[in-house]
């Protein structure tokens, strides 16, 4: 197998050491990146679930104002009629301590109710971003020098823990107690995305790229789609908010071992792959991976490329135009178009689901591209970017003269997030053809400075709107995302470069693969005695 380090240019040859290989086929490759679907889909189950479970926790005579969170606009418990009956009865801390054991360990209804405002509220949901913000180029790090696979594995543990006790955090250490267990699975989520980055650039092909780090990203659209329902319905059964918890932590846990017993930080590491699809993954790449030195991250190399400003210019237009339509999309139609609060739950996640389907479409589409050469890899990943933020922001200046009908702009919601999610095949994964090495490193800065720039949506959006039910107003700040969607892909497709580094493969590859090529014969003669031995 040959492959060119031109962005213009890939040859690939199928492996024949192998008989049972092909590169069509299903390998091992594939069921990484399915097993980080899984793990990046619990996390964002997670993440969606506090603000929902916040209104199944707090007293509802406090919760006298609709709670809006970064995923959704959701109130459950509006009205006594949409309580269970087990919930209608809102006991006190010293009755639930006494009423015995398993009512003290929050097991058996019926389940306290917190008196937290609106202000502590809104803080125990931002201390998970705390959490998140605050680790995020350190994780980086982490996934390079110890592997990915522990990472994730305790990052989901962590979760794991966290999560199943935070009930009782809770119960007995309050709002500030739940803050801080909020701020930990927040810093132990923020390894999940470097992390994952830093498996992608050791197990996707150039030619496979889009759908294998698609498949993964999935997890994003459908965990916060499965999130909703599903800690909705565990609210009102006679689990109570608690078994939200419970449930998250437990499904956190198994993903968690998975990970542990299944994931494999690089080919050259797994047990079971055969030689043949690992000879195609890492030259493919352009290292072999038998180099167990860790490498030393080249920073000077990297803050001084140009190809990582593009990806976090673009990362920034994305990031801020996603909080506008998780925060403030949701707002805007409760206020302004005087949607019904419990549908509206219910349409905000059917964008996702579209999302979740069309990220399918864009994976394929882009591998195409570069796989039949259309277009170089630079070229695709620019159209991809294009493809993601161009309709959003029409989309978002159509919402803003969108007549007073719920179902034009759930058509319109339904457009942005379809065209959407085809920037995870651009900027998202430009990382790793510039370095699969360092992949992990550079999305943990890029994701850092988006994250840090998009937390000022929602300040620049309350600093606009002085009247939320100014349609005027609301046009302002949809025109700011739309704004930045435009300004943020123009100079992603001016600065992009999808070329290798230079910076990427140390001189140290090259024993590697000369050790990897006197492995050949072996395997040739291996499979070659194989095929004579069925002959005969």
């Amino acid at each position: 197998m040959k492959v060119k380090d031109n962005e213009t240019s890939l040859q690939i040859k199928v492996v024949d050491g192998d008989s049972d290989f092909k590169v069509s086929g299903w390998g091992y490759r594939h069921q990484q990146c399915l097993i980080l679907f899984f793990c990046l889909t619990t996390a964002y189950s997670m993440r969606a679930c506090m603000g929902v479970a916040l209104v199944a926790m707090v007293n509802p005579n406090i919760n006298a104002e609709s709670l809006v969170t970064n995923h959704s606009l959701l109130e459950m418990n509006r009205n006594e009629s949409s309580l269970s009956p087990l919930d209608k009865n809102y006991p006190s801390m010293e009755e639930v301590k006494a009423g015995g054991f398993l009512h003290s360990l929050l097991l058996i209804p019926p389940y306290p109710k917190f008196d937290w405002n609106k202000k502590t509220q809104d803080f125990i949901l931002s201390s998970f971003f705390l959490g998140y913000m605050l680790l995020q180029i350190p994780a980086g790090q982490l996934a390079h020098f110890f592997g990915a696979r522990y990472l994730l594995t305790g990052a989901l543990l962590i979760n794991c823990v966290m999560s199943f006790c935070l009930p009782w955090a809770s119960f007995y250490g309050g709002w500030i107690l739940t803050s801080i267990f909020r701020i930990i699975q927040g810093l132990s989520q923020a390894c999940v995305i470097p992390g994952m980055h830093t498996m992608f650039g050791k197990w996707t092909t150039l030619e496979e790229r889009g759908r294998l780090a698609g498949l993964a990203y999935g997890g994003q659209a459908l965990g916060t789609v499965l999130g909703l329902p599903i800690t909705g319905f565990i609210a009102s059964s006679p689990l109570g908010w608690p078994g939200i918890f419970r449930f998250y932590g437990i499904l956190s846990g198994i993903f968690g071992g998975v990970i542990w017993a299944l994931g494999a930080n690089s080919p050259a590491e797994h047990p079971k792959i055969s030689m043949a699809e690992r000879k195609y993954i890492e030259e493919s790449i352009g290292h072999t991976g038998m180099n167990k030195k860790k490498l030393k991250v080249p920073w000077g190399s990297i803050l001084r490329s140009r190809g990582l400003y593009a990806i976090v210019i673009a990362h920034v237009g994305q990031t801020w135009g996603q909080l506008t339509l998780y925060s403030e999309v949701p707002a805007y139609m409760d206020k302004v178009m005087g949607v019904n609060i419990k549908a509206n739950g219910v349409l905000t996640a059917l964008p996702f689901l579209v999302m979740w389907f069309s990220n399918f479409f864009f994976s394929w589409f882009t591998d195409m591209l570069i796989v039949k050469k259309i277009l170089s890899v630079r070229n695709t990943r620019k159209l991809a970017n294009t493809l993601g933020s161009i309709p959003a922001a029409i989309g978002l200046i159509a919402l803003a003269y969108a007549p007073k009908n719920i179902y034009v702009v759930e058509i319109i919601l339904i457009v942005i997030c379809a065209f959407k999610i085809s920037c995870h095949v651009g900027f998202q994964i430009n990382h790793i053809d510039i370095s699969s090495n360092f992949s992990g490193t550079m999305m943990s800065i890029s994701n850092f400075v988006s994250n840090s720039f998009g937390a000022l949506a929602p300040v620049v959006a309350g600093f606009i709107l002085t009247d939320v039910t100014n349609a005027i107003l609301w046009r302002k700040v949809f025109f700011v995302s739309a704004g930045l969607y435009f300004f943020t892909n123009l100079m992603y497709v001016i600065l992009c470069t999808a070329e290798k580094a230079e910076w990427d493969n140390p001189p140290e590859d090259d024993k590697d693969v000369e050790d990897l090529k006197e492995m050949e014969p072996m395997v040739t003669e291996k499979n070659t005695n194989v095929t004579n031995g069925q002959k005969n």
